[in-house]
């Protein structure tokens, strides 16, 4: 087998949607003797020292009780620096919770801004997240019943130590270098990096799949990544030389071959869908001319579990060019686009126009299918029949390749739901 089947077998073995639901760890899984994983939201990782414990992310604080238990379990010595290699909340919620009296937590300088924009849109964070992990709410009833008195709460820590490029850590004859890379998923992104060991430990930087395209939108909502940033990471990151990669879902991959080939893929996969966009939007092309356009040639092949082509092309269209199409004089004004829309469908007529749904529908066009019952719903709100049509649209894209994408899966999933049940099936 060559090295680049290797790299496919990898895709293969990792698809999306299982991050629908995070496995949880029962025992901390050992990568080596000295590196231990406790699987979640996000992993968190145990690093044993002569002199005392690493931790590396620390989960969602209504999960940290769970880390700690399982890394208990390996090591009772205190904890003397916690790493997180990220600012999001399911790698700083439970800093607090591993905490002793000489832990110094560790960051990149962009920390407490990456934290800070977090804190701004909590409702609207906690709110869409639950479409795509809709079993959180018992996850965290469950983790609470089995771990009563410890404290769950989700901390907003401020590091004791911030570097802008590298910092060099040594503790108990281990040798830890923090490299910042930008851009990964934040702003504030590291890579954890071992220099005798040649073991890089990347956490989502790369996003929580690898090597799959990465996901500069999140539906989640979120700050748009950059792909200018994600191959320069990538660039560095060959550079080192890893021989294990620890990434945020998974076991590590292994084999300094292996690792530059997928980070070359990956490289040369952005570099290819940045090219085309930008050749697209200086051609005169339209951003959807371009999303149908832009394939990945079969030898640069990622896997699409995480992020799409489509929507990073979308992403670095509207990063370049901003929201404004210059298609339409009305997208310069706050009028809702659904009041023409339903003075349309008023004209037309809730049947007819769900006549018009359904041959769209049968043609393989379910997105044009889902736009015109959406303007029958405009209208008629409980119109069952329209609910069913959009149920079925959601349930092909779904048998048509919708299952592949994390997000992607995750919302049509949650959309079929919505309508199968205004539809009464």
């Amino acid at each position: 087998m060559s090295i680049q089947d290797e790299v496919d077998r990898l895709i293969d073995e990792r698809p999306g949607r299982e991050l629908l639901h995070p496995d949880y760890d029962e025992e901390a899984v050992p990568f080596c003797d000295f590196i231990y994983r406790s699987a979640g939201t996000s992993a968190s990782y145990l690093l044993t020292t002569d002199a005392g414990r690493v931790i590396i992310n620390t989960g969602m604080g209504w999960e940290a009780p769970h880390h700690q238990s399982l890394f208990a379990a390996i090591s009772s010595d205190p904890t003397t620096y916690i790493i997180t290699t990220q600012g999001h909340v399911d790698h700083v919620g439970g800093v607090s919770l591993f905490r002793d009296a000489n832990t110094r937590y560790v960051a990149q300088a962009n920390n407490p801004a990456c934290q800070a924009d977090d804190a701004r849109l909590p409702r609207f964070r906690a709110g869409t997240a639950l479409r795509w992990f809709p079993k959180l709410p018992q996850q965290i009833r469950d983790f609470a019943e089995r771990y009563p008195g410890v404290s769950k709460g989700q901390d907003v820590p401020t590091p004791d130590i911030v570097f802008d490029e590298q910092i060099s850590l040594s503790e108990g004859g281990l040798e830890i270098e923090l490299i910042a890379m930008p851009g990964g998923e934040t702003i504030d992104s590291l890579a954890v990096w071992l220099p005798r060991h040649r073991i890089a430990i990347l956490s989502n930087l790369f996003g929580p799949l690898f090597p799959h395209f990465p996901n500069f939108n999140t539906l989640r909502g979120d700050k748009y990544r950059f792909p200018v940033p994600y191959m320069k990471n990538t660039e560095r990151l060959r550079a080192l030389r890893p021989q294990m990669l620890i990434t945020g879902r998974g076991m590590p991959i292994e084999g300094e071959e292996l690792i530059d080939a997928c980070l070359g893929r990956l490289h040369d996969a952005v570099d290819y869908v940045h090219r085309e966009t930008l050749a697209g939007i200086n051609a005169g092309k339209t951003l959807n001319e371009i999303m149908e356009e832009v394939e990945l040639p079969k030898e640069l092949r990622v896997g699409l579990g995480y992020g799409k082509v489509a929507w990073g092309v979308r992403t670095i269209w509207e990063s370049y060019t901003g929201w404004f199409e210059r298609r339409s004089t009305a997208d310069l004004y706050a009028t809702d686009p659904n009041i023409a829309i339903s003075e349309l469908a008023g004209l037309a007529g809730v049947e007819s126009i769900l006549e018009r749904a359904r041959a769209r529908s049968q043609s393989g066009d379910q997105a044009t299918a889902i736009r015109l019952a959406e303007a029958a719903l405009a209208i008629a709100p409980d119109h069952r029949e329209a609910a069913s049509v959009m149920a079925d649209a959601h349930q092909t894209l779904l048998k048509n390749g919708g299952d592949v994408s994390f997000w992607e899966n995750g919302w049509l999933e949650s959309e079929l739901a919505r309508w199968q049940k205004l539809a009464g099936k």
